[in-house]
């Protein structure tokens, strides 16, 4: 099921994509030869118009071919005829449209599933867990720790880390409206060895008005997240940790795990991912046209298209290879 949701998550995510490129590319009277989703083989194609919409037999991806976009052309329809402003445009809407269903994806998940609770509410209490043997139940809202104030879950997790396993905790908290106060000794969390309380955050459902308002500021805040994080990377501030494939399998799969919400809500982060991702001035990613378009612009004249060409060509290549040895190192964690 893991591999299914992957693959469910993946392919949504790239006809989101792609159909960003091929909407924009048909709004300024580009001729798109084929809107493909997958690589390989055809296994169903269709015709309509001018263009040809395809499924294809490996579903790692999806392109959109438009006349004039690697070569020239003679066509007033072609691609590389357009204006730069134009050509920006639809090389901007495939990454702009992975920004867009981020929010999508975590407005539904607030709306149907209901976001993580901001007070210190309690969703599950594990059977004969310290908290259950103490009395507390899913519903209950963890007010003090040991007379310090809670005022989110985040409070109790640091809490919870300076604790150790045998520690008994004073915790208030609130049911039906009143006040009650219980002595908990915390368990062992034998894979960590940390001490448990035996409780999982809460979740709060939302109105579609503050589904979508919390949405579009996830998306942002993890879109400099995201941003911040590469930078640490690229200056040696913080160790590089990436994940191809494999990983991302078992990613979902951990998520798919703890629920429906923590799913819709990594499939929103990889969006956002793919976003940030085809923006870097990459060769063979939307970034490196971008910069390829601005240059343009900022001349007044075309840049060699097979040079041009060339250059993203190597791109995809060292794209490639990267690939592998991220999909190699995921493997070898996995089996560590």
């Amino acid at each position: 099921m893991s591999i299914v949701y992957t693959l469910i998550i993946l392919c949504v995510l790239v006809v989101v994509h792609e159909f960003g490129h091929f909407a924009v590319a048909k709004l300024n009277g580009i001729k798109v030869h084929e809107f493909a989703i997958g690589m390989g083989p055809q296994v169903i194609s269709r015709v309509k118009g001018d263009t040809r919409y395809s499924l294809r037999l490996f579903p790692i991806g999806g392109f959109v071919a438009m006349e004039g976009e690697d070569e020239d052309s003679d066509d007033a329809q072609a691609f590389c005829n357009k204006s730069v402003a134009a050509r920006m445009a639809v090389t901007f809407a495939g990454p702009a449209m992975n920004f867009i269903f981020a929010a999508i994806f975590f407005m539904v998940a607030f709306m149907y599933f209901g976001q993580p609770s901001t007070n210190g509410l309690l969703g599950e209490v594990s059977e004969g867990s310290p908290a259950a043997l103490a009395g507390l139940q899913a519903g209950d809202v963890i007010v003090s720790l040991d007379d310090e104030q809670v005022e989110n879950w985040d409070d109790i997790s640091l809490f919870m880390q300076d604790v150790t396993a045998g520690d008994t905790v004073q915790i208030g908290y609130m049911r039906d409206g009143e006040l009650y106060a219980v002595s908990v000794p915390t368990g062992l969390n034998e894979e960590t060895g940390s001490a448990v309380l035996g409780v999982r955050q809460g979740v709060e459902r939302t109105g579609l008005w503050d589904a979508l308002k919390n949405g579009c500021v996830m998306t942002v805040n993890f879109t400099v997240m995201l941003v911040v994080s590469l930078w640490q990377m690229i200056t040696g501030a913080a160790a590089v940790d990436v994940a191809g494939p494999v990983g991302m399998v078992s990613m979902v799969g951990e998520f798919a795990d703890v629920g429906l919400i923590y799913l819709f809500l990594f499939a929103g982060i990889l969006s956002v991912n793919l976003g940030v991702m085809n923006l870097l001035p990459i060769p063979a990613l939307d970034g490196s046209r971008l910069v390829f378009l601005a240059i343009e612009g900022i001349r007044r004249k075309p840049i060699d298209r097979d040079k041009e060409a060339m250059v993203h060509l190597v791109g995809f290549v060292l794209l490639m290879m990267l690939m592998g040895v991220v999909t190699y190192l995921d493997i070898e964690r996995l089996l560590q």
